[in-house]
């Protein structure tokens, strides 16, 4: 059975530029728009809107210069305007072959915003067209309002499709532009004008106002839309659009009649440039290209999934360029863990995992940040423990820094079981630190071993928040050696470190 192909536009650089403090540059718009077209393989893309700005013409510009370089012209779509022949003008400066007119598609907006009957509005519409094809310019229709419209004037939405289907156009737009239907709606509406209009192509818009925009997008899909409009990472006015990513993976795996064009695989990569060039954070938990979706965090399903894969499903990452992870935290078990560690090549005996398992879960507690390239130094830091017994134990301590004063801490030590109190000044807070456990230690008559060299290291790629370790190389008696810290804060890891010292001597 030959599938029904229903065509992707893409409204990233045009309504998705409608998000609120997002602006391309020319520069970002053509990279974009090459990626949308090639990496991505999106039949049609909205790039601008007319007259807006001289940014907006010089981006249409370029992008048609590369376009008509590769005959993708017909591609590109460049939303204009009902305006005695002002868009059409400059549309022709820029090089741009199709436009999406923008329309009335509700009685309520022609009536109060353009204040104009529908017989008014019509003949301006039919001179727009025909100035348009006379300067070789396709034509395609937005119905603005359009959802509105089949709720409150459908009699006034058919009059004008009557009309409309009769002009030289391509295709009719239908926009829900408040984002205000319902997916029973959208399917009613939508069965409607195709049965009555079968030869004309349609398109459908939806916004995402009450987190309905793929669930009409379906309904669209059901009711024989054409052609569906989206936006990379949902972007768009309010609530956005319906997202590109999501559209997509639900066609490809509720609609097996459908076919579209889009490549999934890139999907996840231009996502994560449109982020980067927009400012505009993808959240967490967003399907398809969220930093969580494809990460585990209860050791149950991690557990099942090392059993037989029972925590997945056909969202499968590897479908878009992304890897299954298994996130390290308190409510990780050893499941997490031994993921983890397989993919970093590492085993642990049982004992040695339980105890490794127990420190992340106290991290976790603390809402410390554990990455998988943490394990390494967790995993060091843990087994390092194990290799003395704790007699002396940093009770607490203040650490304080304030501009124009130095350094200062006060330190609870116990040593022995005994609690000795000291402060002390330095030139940073780990030198105020030594200086204060200098005072304990000569109040004890015991001898500090010296600290020869100072070492942090973050695993690679972490951010500011990440564990750090601090390595610290100590001399006592002509020896040298070194002890470990873990912490997110690189004081905190050195007095770890240090702490582990005082016990290493202790025990000597």
């Amino acid at each position: 059975m030959e599938k029904r192909k229903i065509e992707i536009m893409d409204t990233t650089l045009r309504d998705g530029e409608q998000t609120s403090g997002v602006s391309f540059s020319a520069a970002e718009k053509l990279t974009i728009a090459q990626l949308l077209l090639e990496e991505l393989n999106i039949d049609r893309i909205e790039i601008a809107s007319a007259r807006v700005s001289e940014g907006e013409f010089q981006g249409v510009k370029g992008i048609m210069t590369w376009a008509n370089e590769k005959n993708y012209s017909n591609r590109i779509e460049v939303l204009t305007f009902v305006d005695g022949g002002l868009s059409i003008d400059w549309m022709k400066k820029t090089g741009a072959k199709v436009q999406n007119l923008l329309t009335k598609g509700s009685l309520n907006h022609l009536t109060h915003q353009l204040k104009k009957t529908p017989e008014q509005h019509f003949t301006e519409i039919a001179e727009t067209i025909a100035l348009a094809t006379e300067n070789n310019i396709e034509t395609n229709v937005y119905l603005e309002d359009w959802s509105n419209g089949m709720r409150n004037s459908p009699e006034y939405v058919f009059q004008y499709l009557d009309f409309l289907t009769k002009q030289p156009i391509k295709r009719v737009l239908l926009p829900d532009t408040l984002g205000v239907l319902i997916p029973s709606e959208t399917f009613e509406f939508i069965s409607k004008i195709i049965a009555r209009y079968p030869e004309t192509h349609f398109d459908f818009h939806a916004h995402n106002d009450y987190d309905l925009s793929i669930a009409n997008v379906m309904e669209a899909v059901k009711a024989g839309i054409q052609g569906l409009h989206v936006t990379v990472n949902g972007m768009g006015e309010r609530a956005g659009n319906a997202p590109l990513e999501s559209t997509v993976a639900v066609i490809n795996d509720f609609f097996p009649q459908i076919a579209i064009s889009v490549k999934e695989s890139s999907l996840y990569s231009v996502s994560k440039l449109v982020e980067t060039f927009t400012g505009y954070r993808i959240p967490a938990n967003k399907p398809i290209v969220g930093d969580n979706v494809f990460t585990q965090t209860a050791g149950i399903h991690a557990d099942g999934d090392n059993k037989n894969n029972l925590y997945f499903n056909d969202l499968l990452p590897e479908r878009f360029g992304r890897k299954r992870k298994y996130a390290l935290g308190k409510t990780s078990g050893k499941a997490n863990i031994e993921k983890n560690l397989q993919e970093l090549g590492l085993q642990l005996n049982p004992e040695d995992l339980k105890l490794v398992t127990q420190r992340i879960i106290e991290l976790g507690d603390k809402k410390e940040t554990v990455t998988k390239e943490d394990l390494p130094y967790i995993i060091s830091d843990v087994l390092d423990s194990q290799t003395y017994q704790e007699k002396i134990v940093v009770e607490s301590y203040i650490l304080s820094h304030a501009k124009g004063m130095r350094p200062s801490t006060t330190l609870s030590l116990k040593i022995d079981g005994e609690i000795i109190e000291e402060h002390a000044q330095g030139d940073g807070q780990f030198d105020a630190f030594m200086n204060a456990l200098a005072k304990i230690y000569k109040s004890k008559n015991l001898e500090l071993p010296k600290l020869i060299d100072y070492a942090v290291r973050i695993p690679p790629g972490s951010s500011s928040d990440a564990l750090c370790e601090t390595i610290i190389t100590w001399t006592n008696n002509e020896k040298e050696f070194k002890t470990r810290g873990l912490d997110s804060d690189q004081t905190v890891a050195a007095i770890i470190a240090t702490q582990k010292m005082l016990n290493v001597v202790a025990a000597q």
